[in-house]
């Protein structure tokens, strides 16, 4: 009886101390400590005392963070009208910082990549937002850093995810491009033609600098023609063949 009066006597003030001293600090986590409400530490991860009254402890989230930008109305270099949205990535560098320089850190950060994003895609054309979305990013996350980097804020990377045109504008990019693959087939068939009339003319050189060539290519012809009996073929005496029979005609 006695042992479970000691235990019970010393079981209650520990369990006492133990919810109200005692705060655990995950290992994902750093706690900014404070006494008599001024900045004391940084707490690392485990079971740390905090005296009630005395003392306070804030524990901030070190994980990346990927936090979606909504879609924001822009106006590119050129004057054209466009939605742009992002996936900025983030992790707590400085827990001290975060919690002493800016009031709810997600949201300024979120806040900041919303009105940098505008800017940077006012100092593009829409060929350049469209074409190289990475110079956009590094932009943008150059800016964001930037200012982060006093709040304790390190910015992993920003990701342009999507840019949406006015139909008008969607429509005129499809003509251009269009307009571009058939002036692309314009050219490579005009190239074709050039390089087969440079072969027909050297083959017309070889056949003429040898008559017995010509000839032969011409039987060569008949006998394809020849495989072919649905077709009425219409053949043209060589001028040679005429001139020699009207040689012998003379005779």
């Amino acid at each position: 009886m006695d042992f479970i009066l000691s235990f019970a006597f010393l079981f209650w003030p520990a369990l006492f101390f133990f919810l109200f001293f005692v705060r655990q600090v995950n290992q994902y986590e750093r706690g900014v400590k404070f006494m008599f409400g001024r900045f004391h530490m940084l707490v690392e991860p485990g079971w740390r005392i905090v005296l009630p009254i005395v003392q306070s402890m804030t524990k901030v989230d070190i994980r990346i963070k990927a936090v979606d930008v909504p879609y924001q109305d822009a106006i590119t270099k050129d004057n054209v009208s466009c939605k742009i949205n992002a996936v900025i990535y983030y992790r707590v560098a400085d827990a001290g910082k975060a919690v002493l320089e800016v009031e709810n850190f997600w949201n300024a950060v979120s806040q900041l990549a919303q009105t940098t994003m505008r800017n940077v895609v006012g100092e593009l054309t829409l060929d350049e937002l469209l074409s190289d979305r990475d110079q956009a990013s590094a932009r943008i996350k150059e800016l964001v850093g930037s200012h982060t980097t006093s709040w304790g804020i390190e910015v992993q990377s920003v990701e342009l995810k999507d840019i949406q045109l006015p139909e008008d504008m969607v429509r005129t990019i499809a003509k251009q491009a269009e307009a571009e693959r058939e002036r692309r087939a314009v050219i490579i068939n005009s190239e074709g033609e050039i390089a087969a009339a440079e072969n027909l003319r050297k083959a017309a050189e070889v056949l003429a600098s040898n008559p017995a060539a010509l000839h032969l290519r011409t039987l060569n012809s008949i006998n394809d023609i020849s495989s072919d009996q649905s077709n009425t073929v219409v053949f043209a005496v060589p001028v040679e063949v005429l001139k020699a029979f009207e040689a012998f005609s003379k005779k």
